[in-house]
């Protein structure tokens, strides 16, 4: 398991991510017998949590009858004392004697000191208490052993549209590379400049500038901030006459060359948070040279971004 929810659960477990982790979930039943005349209510409780950090990286969730138990709002984290328990199941008698329910494992980001990565062998253990017709004694307890659980660290790095800047789309799906941006018609003299793009003074042409973000990910790591790089993977065919530039400001001065060595590549940032966004400005530099290397046409070049987490 992962707090990006990555790769496939196991059987009958579904994994869904969220702002702030992943929760992998399933639905159990909850049953009573010989109870004769009398009414139970089950509830639960976490009676021996996870050990050390894994008790940070792994919040034991439940869902209580007749929710469906099929998406993560329908959950809550479940109490660490039978004074906290929860309540799954009420209104069980011989008549109706049993109800489903859900049980799940919330994995926060949780990096920083509380990290944790690896095998939970013991786990953790679930007790289920039944109560009859509104006593606070419990009349019987069954639990339930969660073990060897294994958490993964995770990363996951994104580039999206900024407001009044170019729409990146991305052909393989939401939050999937490949990333595009088309800036379009452009001129050395920055005469009519698509929408989503200024124009930004620059010696030998101009440059079309667009703010764009970056959305660095990760989770279960010992550090807090990560490092995130770009290099022109790819160069346009007509180096010379197109390049690409980075600018923190997107003011005049502020942009400097993309390196077009992925071994040296430009640092835009080395203190990213995670999921905080990083602002930062592409521009599209264009030549104004003539003479036997003039260029007009069609032209493409591909970024690829890194992000590290010491």
């Amino acid at each position: 398991m992962n707090a990006l929810a990555f790769g496939a659960p196991a059987t009958n477990v579904t994994a869904t991510a969220l702002s702030n982790g992943a929760l992998y979930f399933t639905t159990l039943t909850a049953s009573v017998q010989a109870i004769g005349g009398n009414t139970g209510v089950v509830k639960a409780y976490v009676s021996t949590n996870f050990i050390g950090n894994a008790a940070s990286a792994m919040i034991v969730y439940g869902c209580a009858a007749p929710s469906a138990c099929t998406s993560s709002g329908q959950f809550s984290a479940l109490g660490t004392s039978q004074a906290g328990a929860t309540t799954l199941a009420s209104g069980l008698n011989n008549g109706s004697s049993s109800a489903n329910v859900g049980l799940a494992i919330f994995l926060p980001d949780n990096n920083g000191a509380s990290a944790f990565t690896g095998l939970s062998a013991l786990g953790c253990t679930v007790s289920f208490d039944l109560y009859l017709n509104g006593s606070n004694t419990v009349s019987d307890t069954v639990t339930l052993a969660l073990i060897n659980e294994t958490v993964q660290s995770a990363v996951q790095l994104t580039v999206g549209s900024a407001a009044g800047g170019l729409t990146i789309g991305n052909a393989g799906g939401p939050l999937l590379d490949p990333f595009t941006m088309n800036f379009g018609n452009v001129n050395a003299l920055g005469i009519g400049p698509s929408a989503g793009l200024t124009t930004v003074a620059q010696a030998g042409g101009i440059i079309y500038s667009t703010p764009y973000h970056v959305l660095p990910v990760f989770t279960d790591m010992s550090q807090t901030s990560a490092t995130v790089k770009a290099c022109v993977s790819t160069t346009f065919t007509h180096p010379v006459i197109l390049s690409l530039k980075d600018s923190a400001t997107g003011s005049i001065g502020s942009f400097s060359n993309i390196s077009t060595n992925c071994g040296a590549a430009t640092s835009l940032t080395s203190s990213a948070g995670d999921r905080s966004t990083v602002a930062r400005y592409l521009g599209l530099f264009v030549s104004n040279v003539n003479g036997a290397t003039a260029f007009t046409g069609l032209d493409n070049a591909t970024l690829t971004y890194t992000l590290t987490v010491p």
